[in-house]
């Protein structure tokens, strides 16, 4: 079992050293330029890379512009597609819900990360109340959340348009 760790190891640092070096380096780029928090990413398709990203947050207003999403949304424009089939993300730290969220509606081939979350927590970018929230029923989340219920014959109408449409592209 050692041994083949050690095989794994070898191969992942011949292999992928430079696309995770390339997000960790946009981490450190982009911070020191105040784009945002200490976070990059890079997205390889056929052993190049596609697209890069970084925190955006400050820098743009913009609470959804973290490295993960916007290297998504670059590499989907370049793929002409929703899916990043046959991509590999690489990014300096262990995404966050939301960014994990979008990882898996975009549906890469495998992601690779240099920090943990435990080391975003330690610098002030803890997401541990993110994932406590998801863990309660909706009525007790502490951002109150309501269901119209008078609306929801309305929502369910369109819904069910939805799942009668003959030319719909799902995802």
């Amino acid at each position: 079992m050692i041994e083949s760790k050690k095989y794994w190891y070898h191969s992942f640092m011949e292999n992928h050293k430079k696309f995770i070096q390339r997000a960790i380096e946009i981490s450190r780029q982009k911070m020191n330029e105040g784009a945002g928090g200490p976070f990059g990413c890079v997205i390889v398709k056929d052993n190049a890379i596609i697209a890069e990203g970084w925190n955006q947050v400050t820098s743009t207003n913009d609470p959804s512009a973290h490295a993960e999403v916007s290297a998504i949304r670059e590499a989907c424009k370049k793929l002409n597609s929703f899916q990043l089939t046959g991509c590999t993300i690489y990014t300096s730290c262990y995404p966050c819900p939301m960014c994990l969220g979008a990882i898996y509606w975009a549906r890469p081939e495998s992601v690779y990360f240099a920090n943990t979350a435990q080391d975003a927590a330690k610098i002030g970018f803890d997401d541990a109340f993110i994932y406590e929230e998801l863990q309660k029923p909706f009525e007790k989340f502490s951002i109150p959340f309501h269901q119209v219920v008078a609306f929801h014959k309305d929502g369910l109408k369109v819904f069910k348009e939805w799942e009668q449409k003959e030319d719909k592209m799902r995802y």
